[in-house]
């Protein structure tokens, strides 16, 4: 990744409360168009409140946070989707009642450009099997992460914010989910990527961001990560 790509997304002194609780004490950091770039941290850093941050989906928030140069900072968590951003949380948040097809219908294109059901399908195999026969939360956790991520690709959003994507999931799975951002970044889309398993990381980042008590800590690319690896063990905690 070229150090002088365009930056897709900028984050500057980025704040951000539960209620009365100061979960974000200004965040600083760019997503460049074509990457994927990793939070890495803690349980309790601030890597989800980052990225629900973004989202407008916090009690409260303050700073700068633009895409493609545009300011989203004042606007609503609808209006921020619409912009091109998809978020994919850690919990999923498939429908029990609806189907994996109806799953993957039913939120909006919000920009031209989005995956096709087929295109889908052909990302993510498991779920073709699992069409109209099964409810969202008969599905294994691995075919789980996989309907919450092929949802948000039919958005037409290119800038994708995965929270946790390997959480939970067996290591067969775990390879597929990595092969599947590798594929999803060759067909151009940027990634903001939270995640503590750094292991994993490393098959799928182009840069790394180091999170502790709300603020980031370090910053390097894939490339450093052996000359790193020190300071996150220490960091992380491994």
């Amino acid at each position: 990744m070229s150090e002088t790509a365009t930056a897709l997304l900028s984050v500057k002194g980025l704040e951000a409360w539960y209620g009365e609780s100061h979960i974000l004490h200004g965040v600083d950091f760019d997503v460049r168009e074509g990457e994927v770039l990793t939070l890495l941290g803690r349980n309790g850093a601030g890597k989800t409140t980052t990225l629900k941050s973004i989202m407008g989906i916090v009690s409260r928030r303050r700073g700068s946070v633009r895409l493609e140069g545009n300011e989203l900072i004042a606007r609503s968590s609808d209006q921020i989707a619409r912009a091109g951003i998809a978020f994919c949380p850690e919990e999923r948040g498939i429908f029990a009642s609806l189907n994996v097809e109806e799953n993957l219908l039913l939120p909006p294109q919000v920009r031209p450009g989005g995956l096709s059901l087929d295109q889908i399908y052909d990302l993510f195999p498991n779920l073709k099997e699992r069409l109209g026969s099964s409810q969202g939360t008969k599905l294994s956790g691995g075919e789980q992460q996989m309907l919450a991520i092929g949802r948000i690709l039919r958005t037409g959003a290119r800038l994708l914010l995965l929270d946790e994507p390997t959480e939970g999931l067996a290591p067969v799975i775990i390879k597929q989910i990595g092969q599947t951002i590798r594929t999803l970044k060759a067909q151009g889309f940027t990634i903001l990527l939270v995640e503590q398993n750094f292991r994993f990381a490393a098959t799928v980042a182009d840069r790394y961001c180091v999170m502790e008590h709300g603020k980031i800590v370090e910053r390097f690319a894939n490339s450093e990560l052996d000359a790193n690896m020190g300071k996150l063990h220490e960091y992380l905690g491994v």
